[in-house]
């Protein structure tokens, strides 16, 4: 699994850029961007370097781990998938890129595209002395209109971009970015209920043209899920003290709550139950929610099962369960 932390090469062309960069201004700046996301806006706030670089700090973090924890999952259920290409659809300061290079050491070739020209400036600054990604081609333009201009990758990752869309051009782009995917697309998305319906929607549209899905569903079949109850992840990642500084916080770490579906042009090589909640520990038993290819199953694994009980003790909320053969 790829690390939920920024890699070094990142962090270092970062601070780099944050030398004299006032936390506070940086912290003023980041929670207007913020309020205009949570207000269903998009990028438009940022329009300086100051801006660029608060959102970067604010944000970078946690969009990182929440995308690397998803292709994690992908290259777990698709051990043979070994993509050369990659487009990175919204791509914002080249975040997911970042993760897909850690995720996938067979990518040469990185696409990104944004209809932001600050923070595609950003992304090139920061890739620059990337070992991965220093040739990186960082296309202008709306991905909603211009994503039919660019030619096929074997991956493509969209993160946190189609909450940014009306309902019409979410279909419209689902429909682009899959013709456009060689062999897999990434879609991230908030975990919040609007996230998941987002996805559930997607999904839903790309089975019906084919797509099969390869995680975090063992299946292609409708989400077993009932109202209130929704599917989403949660990724700990460590904050920084400029991290700490930016959000006003105390805790060290941030949850980053997200949801994701990942889907491929042929069926994948493992199915794999997901667990769904937080385990409960017992000293009876570990009892796990799990979404298996015949519904919701809540697992009890008994304590006097010793081989079984001591492997569903390391479930970990999002983690794929492969049955052993």
């Amino acid at each position: 699994m790829v690390p939920p932390t920024l890699p070094a090469e990142l962090k270092v062309a970062l601070d780099a850029r944050l030398q004299g960069f006032s936390r506070t201004d940086a912290a003023w700046r980041s929670q207007k961007i913020s309020t205009t996301y949570r207000a269903g806006g998009g990028s438009g706030t940022i329009k300086s370097e100051a801006d660029a670089l608060a959102y970067a700090l604010a944000r970078m973090p946690a969009t990182y781990a929440a995308v690397a924890a998803s292709l994690s999952a992908l290259a777990e259920i698709a051990p043979d998938f070994a993509p050369e290409t990659l487009l990175d659809v919204g791509a914002g300061p080249g975040t997911a890129s970042w993760a897909a290079a850690e995720a996938f050491p067979s990518l040469q070739d990185f696409t990104l595209l944004d209809a932001n020209a600050t923070l595609s400036r950003l992304a090139l600054e920061l890739a620059r002395d990337s070992t991965r990604l220093a040739d990186c081609r960082y296309l202008p333009g709306d991905a909603a209109t211009n994503l039919a201009e660019v030619a096929q990758a074997d991956l493509v990752v969209a993160s946190y971009i189609v909450g940014e869309l009306s309902e019409g051009d979410q279909r419209k782009l689902a429909e682009t970015m899959w013709a456009k995917a060689r062999h897999a697309l990434v879609v991230i998305e908030p975990g919040t209920p609007a996230g998941y319906d987002r996805i559930l929607a997607l999904r839903a549209q790309l089975i019906a043209q084919g797509a099969f899905v390869a995680a975090p569903c063992p299946h292609e079949k409708p989400c077993p899920l009932i109202a209130p109850d929704w599917c989403h992840f949660n990724q700990r990642l460590p904050r920084s003290q400029a991290h700490r500084q930016i959000k006003g916080a105390e805790v060290p770490f941030e949850d980053e709550r997200f949801i994701y579906v990942a889907l491929t042009r042929t069926p994948p090589a493992i199915r794999a139950a997901r667990v769904l909640a937080p385990p409960e520990v017992g000293k009876v038993e570990v009892t796990a929610k799990l979404c298996t290819g015949d519904g919701v199953d809540l697992a009890k694994v008994p304590r006097r099962d010793k081989a079984a009980y001591a492997s569903a003790r390391r479930w970990r909320w999002g983690e794929a369960v492969i049955a052993e053969s």
